[in-house]
């Protein structure tokens, strides 16, 4: 089951109100936003606190009686609101943040509509729980924050006044449908690989009182184990027997994924756009492969042949970190070389993910920092270093990101100058909450990174560059192998082989990007693909438009300082001010976020 509300998938990513200094259209946008957060926090406060909003570090989700119906009305009822503040405001800058909130909520209201139309409600309560309370446990959270997990894990278990048991909740949601032939059950592979990834969940909750020095949550976990070890036996004895065999879903609800993450192609025309991008990627790697060889003493011509050689050189244990550590230096030394961005001044972190995380994100990401109240802490860059497998099958290995020509691109793509660098501009110049969370979507903010890698690549020693068109190629891949496997035109089997077989992945990393597809996230796959050409293309319309006065990085700098802008508004900004800026003319248009103070 997807969140209470279609955007809260992206709230993670926000930034806080009423702070001292900032411009007063910034302040009355921040008190427009709080009508949606506080929408947010009556039914996931665990996002709510995550985020900043105060008061609600002790509440868990909302899944009582009529949930669907009440969040629906919230909604419409801040539409309302918000429809009414802006027949009243005039500034151009709160308007155009007026509409970009007014369009989050109509699209929530739609992306709810549908999946209560179309899907019977289904909820992976063990990850739900681990995920609620490693909001509170991150490290990163204050010590006087993280005291309040405890009460939220017996609320979870109902052993909070009022609260009842998360369990039996979800079991309620369920099973008040369940009746309703027409409703699509789970995809039976994820259902599958839930209830084996519940242990995990269960353990990482333990794990993260542990690390975090706290006690008096023992009776709590102790009752919320043996409810969830009930209700993963409800789960295999009631819904795995309505769990479907397709993993396709409704036409209508993929293509409103795909709108969720900002996708704005047609499949058919996405996937045209892919293989042909794919074919050049390839033809482009295979005239490298030989200069490779060469300079290694390698007798290979083909690309796989000589990834598989440079797959071999793999980094273990102790030694990994090292490695990425060491490579994200050599890469800041470029970027200052070229002068292709403004890094910050400060490092940048990088860890291994435990097992739960790995269960929870198998394949390595960027954990933002909170950026509300944020006292120094910055995002993590994350690396899982397998595939939890399914009961009877042992997990999956990868070799993909632990040998050292793989250091390279990935550290450009999760650290700097990617999602890193998207994060600690948030941090160091601040945004408006509609720019930073309301206007996010996955194919701005992993266009970007792919972008970063690209602006990288040709730094890059030949191993590095070889790699570098690897993960361009798996991104092409994805663009027409997600469309292509839930339009049926080709079986989760086939993608694997082919991913397998010419992208060159290990058998752990094609099984997690088939899962992807299928269940995990269908649609966002894609959104690399399509936010790296979108933001090609207003790269190269501006130097376009500038000539030999295109300065790249006050361009890169300029685009960090917007926050998390999808690709028309961003667009919009750098035609409206940044081109003229740097022609000499007069700034037009919005307020440029670069010239606020931090926030």
């Amino acid at each position: 089951m997807r969140p209470v509300l279609a955007l809260l998938s992206v709230l993670v990513l926000s930034w806080s109100t009423g702070v001292a200094g900032a411009p007063a259209w910034v302040e009355e946008s921040d008190r427009n936003a709080a009508v949606l957060l506080d929408v947010m926090a009556q039914f996931a406060p665990e996002t709510a606190g995550q985020i900043g909003v105060d008061g609600y570090d002790e509440k868990v989700l909302d899944l009582g009686p009529e949930v669907y119906e009440r969040s629906q009305a919230a909604t419409q009822a801040a539409i309302a609101t918000l429809e009414q503040r802006r027949a009243l405001t005039t500034d151009t800058a709160v308007l155009e943040d007026l509409d970009i909130l007014l369009q989050a909520a109509r699209d929530s209201l739609a992306s709810q509509r549908l999946e209560h139309e179309l899907m019977l409600p289904y909820y992976n309560v063990p990850q739900t729980v681990f995920v609620g309370i490693k909001a509170l446990l991150d490290p990163r959270v204050p010590k006087t924050r993280q005291q309040a997990a405890v009460k939220r894990l017996q609320a979870y278990a109902g052993m909070a006044e009022g609260a009842q048991p998360i369990t039996e909740l979800a079991k309620a949601r369920t099973m008040e449908r369940m009746g309703d032939e027409r409703l699509l059950g789970p995809y039976r592979g994820e259902v599958e690989q839930d209830l084996a990834d519940a242990p995990r969940y269960v353990d990482g909750i333990a794990k993260l009182f542990a690390d975090a020095g706290l006690s008096g949550y023992e009776p709590a976990l102790k009752v919320l184990r043996k409810q969830i070890a009930d209700y993963q036996k409800w789960v295999r004895k009631t819904v795995l027997p309505r769990a479907r065999t397709d993993h396709r879903l409704p036409p209508q609800l993929y293509a409103d994924r795909l709108k969720q993450y900002g996708v704005d192609v047609a499949p058919d025309e996405l996937i045209r756009r892919a293989l042909l991008s794919f074919a050049e990627i390839r033809n482009e790697m295979q005239a490298l492969a030989p200069l490779l060889a060469r300079q290694i003493g390698l007798d290979a011509t083909d690309y796989r042949d000589v990834i598989r050689v440079l797959k071999k050189a793999q980094v273990q244990g102790a030694q990994i970190l090292p490695l990425y550590e060491s490579r994200l230096a050599a890469i800041e030394k470029l970027v200052q070389m070229h002068d292709v961005v403004t890094l910050p001044q400060r490092k940048a972190v990088i860890r291994l993910a435990s097992e739960a995380e790995s269960a929870m994100i198998p394949a390595p990401f960027m954990s933002p920092p909170r950026l509300i109240g944020n006292t120094g802490e910055y995002g993590e860059f994350v690396l899982p270093l397998h595939v939890p497998g399914k009961a009877g099958r042992a997990d999956l290995k990868t070799d993909d990101f632990t040998f050292d020509a793989a250091a390279w691109t990935l550290s450009a793509h999760e650290a700097r100058p990617g999602h890193e660098m998207q994060f600690a501009a948030m941090i160091e110049k601040g945004v408006s909450i509609a720019r930073a969370v309301f206007a996010f979507n996955s194919v701005n903010v992993e266009g970007w990174a792919l972008y970063a890698e690209a602006e990288m690549k040709p730094l890059f020693p030949l191993e590095g560059q070889l790699i570098g068109l690897q993960h361009r190629m798996m991104r092409a891949a994805r663009a027409f192998l997600d469309p292509m496997v839930n339009l049926g035109q080709i079986t989760p089997e086939q993608a694997r082989a082919f991913l397998e077989r010419e992208v060159v992945l290990s058998p752990g990393m094609a099984q997690q990007e088939v899962d992807r597809y299928t269940f995990r996230a269908p649609g966002q796959a894609t959104s690399y693909f399509v936010g790296y050409q979108a933001l090609m293309a207003l790269r190269q319309r501006t130097e376009l438009a500038l000539g030999t006065r295109f300065d790249r990085r006050r361009f890169h700098d300029f685009v960090l300082a917007q926050g998390l802008l999808p690709p028309r508004l961003l667009e919009r900004a750098v035609f409206e001010r940044f081109v003229p800026a740097e022609l000499g003319g007069e700034k037009t248009g919005l307020p440029d976020p670069a010239a606020q103070p931090p926030r």
